[in-house]
């Protein structure tokens, strides 16, 4: 590809991604990943198009985790800049609900 993106379409196509991994939602909460605050960072390399998504999960024996990445690989096979995705778990800093969203907060019926 060898495309040298402005640091500006860098944030354009990350802002993409991050609506594209809303469409990604948690099974058993019935909500989506962004809105969980279980996505912690996404790295984009704006000339090959590599794409790593970091991430967590809400509990660290969660048994969705294979679930969850193959729809953000689908999601992000939607991102015509993303050549290829990774997803990598992280446990630190661990997840609370204080990371969720307040639509997250007022679907989940937590305050």
């Amino acid at each position: 590809m060898n495309e040298t993106r402005t640091t500006q379409e860098i944030e354009e196509i990350k802002e993409r991604i991050l609506t594209a991994l809303e469409t990604v939602i948690d099974p058993e909460l019935g909500i989506d990943i962004v809105n969980l605050g279980l996505v912690y960072d996404i790295e984009f390399e704006g000339e090959t198009g590599e794409t790593v998504i970091k991430m967590t999960l809400t509990t660290m024996g969660c048994p969705l985790a294979d679930i969850l990445t193959d729809q953000i690989h689908q999601a992000l096979a939607e991102v015509p800049e993303v050549t290829k995705t990774e997803v990598k778990l992280v446990w630190y800093p661990a997840w609370t609900t204080d990371k969720m969203s307040r639509y997250a907060r007022i679907a989940l019926g937590i305050r």
